[in-house]
């Protein structure tokens, strides 16, 4: 079977997404002494597409490298950037896939993908308590990282008023940092 190259992904994506794909890129770049070229794909998806990608990302490989979800408070909106590897083992011909969402603040949802992939379920805990994110359908939501006493509504990685800096203190006889 060939392996498709991140053109054809990116193609694939826009025939499966209907619309739904809003801006793709490729980057490459030279690894190692032999300088072997590395190739990540970046695509942004609409959150009414999101599901979709994830299905079709299962189509390209069975059982997809699912890595990471890394969230980002831009100031109105949250991107969810969801982080796979593609065709693993197959020679020079690996990607990186990134399928970045982003969401309005006024809305933080997006539908859980442990259904297809369950090794999603730790990181979409931790965006949930970390970020605020809800993720509807989580088959488990308890907090992994932070303790259940800590106040409802106060989100460690957020940089708005529901970030924790209302609970940060300088300890007595320290200085606080100066920016300048």
């Amino acid at each position: 079977m060939d392996t498709p190259g991140a053109r054809e992904v990116i193609e694939s994506f826009k025939t499966a997404l209907n619309g739904a794909l809003v801006d793709s890129r490729v980057y490459e770049r030279e690894l190692a002494l032999k300088k072997n070229v590395y190739t990540s794909v970046w695509l942004d998806i609409n959150r009414e597409g999101f599901r979709t990608a994830v299905l079709h990302v299962c189509q390209l490989q069975e059982n997809p490298h699912f890595t990471v979800i890394t969230p980002v408070d831009r100031g109105d909106t949250v991107e969810l950037i969801y982080h796979f590897s593609l065709f693993c083992g197959r020679h020079l011909k690996a990607l990186a896939l990134a399928i970045r969402v982003t969401l309005s603040k006024a809305d933080l949802t997006i539908p859980t993908i442990t259904d297809v992939i369950p090794g999603a379920i730790f990181s979409e805990r931790e965006v949930q308590e970390m970020m605020g994110i809800r993720v509807t359908g989580i088959p488990d939501a308890r907090r992994l990282f932070i303790p259940e006493d800590f106040p409802q509504g106060v989100y460690p990685w957020r940089r708005d008023e529901t970030g924790p800096q209302k609970m940060l203190k300088v300890l007595p006889g320290k200085q606080g940092i100066q920016h300048e």
